[in-house]
């Protein structure tokens, strides 16, 4: 019997532990690779999706579509593209990535010391503020990247392709949580720029409207001629007021609350896909202390931290902080593999940059310019055309279309412009966070990925230091007209990702304990001389709960005016009041929504200088005579005048215009305001 049993044959389940640890293994082994793909399934989805919203927006010009039926049309589209997308997906057997590739022996031959050292040398002397002539980091600096673009050369000639580095479900995971940290943490910042009066003053236009304003919808009901500056091409306010409208709330709401920790979780993922593409090693380590440097350096208009989660909801924001590394992971990934998808991301990421800002048809040139030396110095000619014909035709068509419907930028007042100091030390900043932005400029694309990723790094630095030359920016001024936002030329760079991958050196035997230093280093001086972005001193107020990025003291006030009982016609208020009031009813019509979009009209006119006399009226700065004030009110029909209370001067003023008091509100932000008898 016992014989018997011992020749058995097993039964039923008795070897279902190995086929279980088998098929345990292989389900983790495909949730890890699902995982890892995450962040670029994320960010491809959504590059392609707003680059169809942009195509739609632009292409509803033609027949007159209103913003709530194209964002429908959108939902739909996307819709049926998300279904295919998945049938696709399911279809396809899921598998691990093969492990990364080897990569060939860090370069260490006399010039790469040579070149380090006239990096080092020129980002500690263009960092002292001042007391340096600029023709001597400009020369250091233009010396060692032309030494690393042609080290990268010749690396990439005689070296076989490295591959695309592929990340681990553990990483993945980890830059999946930092960006929703990221993005939970902008709901509670607020800093409001004089900006935000046009761009969520015109989503709040398009929610409550369903309109389009393709004329000027500030001073006037889309009856003046729009900003000559800010042309229609942009469609992410557009795209802003429709989503409120769609879900039925306020779109500042919408932009601030829904739109904006979206944004900051792709601008994070944004970074992670270029620091994991572009570092040779540790790339998480490389990663945070790139999200560190946009935390801990802001408070200037121009760090780069300021134009993070602060302005994000801006289309500008997001091109520098999203746009602008994708853009060279998706040329990092064409250049190598020269495939079809990937080209069309390129094409559809240019579509998305013209949807933001078209800052992009002045900066996106420059990158791609920058890449095309890449291709041409290894003889790809082809490949540089191609890239630049896919990348550019879009953006810079939408411009030209634009100017010749519009006219030319009209030309009003004084143009600040930057020269190559000014350029440098007001976007890398001085001292020791304008030595820390060279490094990361002149230093950074050594220790990139070599061949490919290495090649394009170095070919930017060398781009932005031709640019930085003495002469060239007031050259490039001369020629494109657009002198005035020449300082943004440093954006091509992607720097927070160069400055975390400056954290990756490499030492024979200490280069794990090397990584270590340089990050705490680096961590340390940004903490230490940085700004950082929640400080008082960047101009951001922080709140135990989510806020709008208004004051919002100056929020309540607007709010409780608009409120009111008021007659039709214009509000005059005090200038901060007036700036906020589009950004909470484009209805509440004032007489000066930003003294700086009046440069673009006639300064001897009325238009212009009943504004700025009645605005120095409800402001207690100027009391102008009377009748002058008198004549400024019936030509703009003000109805309505609003004072704080301790314009003691201004009250007097206005009960001697004929105006009595009808409301009061009490302190903190004590105002009155006033309306025309009978």
């Amino acid at each position: 019997m016992s014989t018997v049993a011992n020749d058995a044959e097993p039964v039923g389940d008795q070897r279902m532990p190995d086929e279980q640890r088998t098929g345990g293994h292989d389900a983790r082994r495909r949730f890890g690779a699902f995982v890892a793909s995450l962040p670029r399934r994320m960010t491809d989805a959504s590059v392609l999706a707003f680059a169809l919203f942009t195509v739609l927006y632009h292409a509803a010009f033609l027949v007159a579509l209103r913003p709530s039926v194209t964002f429908g049309v959108w939902l739909v589209c996307c819709a049926v593209l998300g279904v295919l997308a998945l049938v696709r997906a399911l279809r396809r057997r899921a598998v691990e990535a093969p492990p990364a590739p080897v990569e060939p022996a860090a370069d260490r031959s006399r010039w790469w010391w040579i070149a380090a050292g006239a990096g080092v040398l020129a980002a500690g002397t263009a960092a002292v503020g001042g007391r340096m002539p600029w023709w001597v980091p400009a020369a250091l600096g233009l010396f060692a990247s032309a030494v690393v673009v042609l080290r990268a050369r010749r690396a990439w000639l005689v070296r076989a392709e490295a591959g695309e580095p592929v990340a681990r479900g553990g990483q993945a995971t980890y830059a999946l949580l930092v960006s929703v940290g990221v993005a939970v943490s902008s709901l509670f910042m607020a800093r409001n720029t004089q900006d935000d009066v046009f761009y969520v003053g015109k989503s709040v236009w398009v929610a409550q409207r369903d309109i389009v304003p393709l004329r000027d919808f500030l001073f006037t009901e889309n009856v003046a001629a729009p900003l000559s500056t800010q042309p229609p091409i942009s469609s992410i306010e557009v795209f802003a007021g429709a989503l409120g409208r769609f879900l039925g709330i306020h779109a500042a709401t919408a932009t601030w609350y829904v739109l904006l920790p979206v944004l900051a979780v792709l601008a994070v993922l944004a970074l992670w896909r270029l620091v994991h593409r572009w570092a040779p090693r540790r790339p998480v380590l490389a990663f945070t202390v790139a999200v560190a440097y946009l935390y801990l350096v802001a408070g200037s208009d121009a760090a780069l931290g300021t134009f993070h989660l602060p302005r994000l909801y801006e289309g500008k924001g997001m091109f520098v902080s999203a746009v602008i590394p994708l853009m060279w992971v998706y040329l990092t990934d064409w250049f190598e593999s020269r495939s079809r998808w990937k080209l069309f991301l390129v094409g559809a990421l240019s579509v998305v940059a013209t949807g933001l800002t078209s800052t992009s048809a002045i900066i996106l040139p420059l990158l791609v310019g920058a890449a095309g030396l890449a291709m041409l110095l290894v003889g790809r000619w082809r490949d540089a055309l191609t890239a630049g014909v896919v990348a550019l035709v879009y953006p810079i068509g939408a411009v030209v279309v634009s100017r010749l419907v519009l006219g030319p930028v009209a030309a009003g007042g004084d143009v600040q412009f930057f020269d190559a100091e000014g350029t440098y030390r007001r976007t890398l900043l001085i001292g020791v966070l304008g030595v820390v932005g060279g490094l990361a400029l002149w230093c950074a694309p050594m220790l990139v990925r070599p061949r490919t990723p290495r090649l394009l790094a170095a070919s930017a630095a060398v781009t932005l230091s031709v640019l930085l030359v003495p002469g060239v920016l007031e050259a490039l001024g001369a020629v494109s007209g657009v002198s005035a936002v020449l300082w943004r030329v440093p954006w091509i760079l992607a720097l927070p990702g160069l400055v975390g991958i400056l954290c990756t050196v490499d030492l024979p035997r200490l280069s794990r304990l090397a990584s270590a230093v340089v990050a705490a280093a680096l961590v340390a001086s940004l903490a230490s001389f940085g700004t950082p972005m929640w400080a008082k001193e960047s101009f951001v107020e922080v709140a135990p709960h989510p806020i709008w990025k208004l004051p919002q003291q100056r929020k309540q006030i607007v709010f409780w005016i608009d409120g009111l009982d008021r007659p039709s016609g214009l509000l005059l208020a005090p200038s901060t009041l007036m700036r906020t009031a589009p950004m909470i009813d484009s209805r509440l019509r004032v007489v000066l929504p930003r003294d700086g979009y009046l440069l673009e009209y006639d300064q001897n006119s009325d238009f212009v200088r009943d504004r700025r006399r009645l605005a120095k009226l409800a402001d207690g700065t100027e009391i102008a005579p009377l009748p002058e004030l008198a004549a400024s009110i019936e030509r703009l029909n003000v109805t309505t005048i609003c004072v704080y209370s301790v314009n003691r001067a201004g009250r007097d003023a206005v009960a001697q215009l004929g105006f009595e008091e009808f409301a009061r509100r009490p302190a903190p932000g004590a105002v009155r305001c006033f309306r025309q008898n009978g």
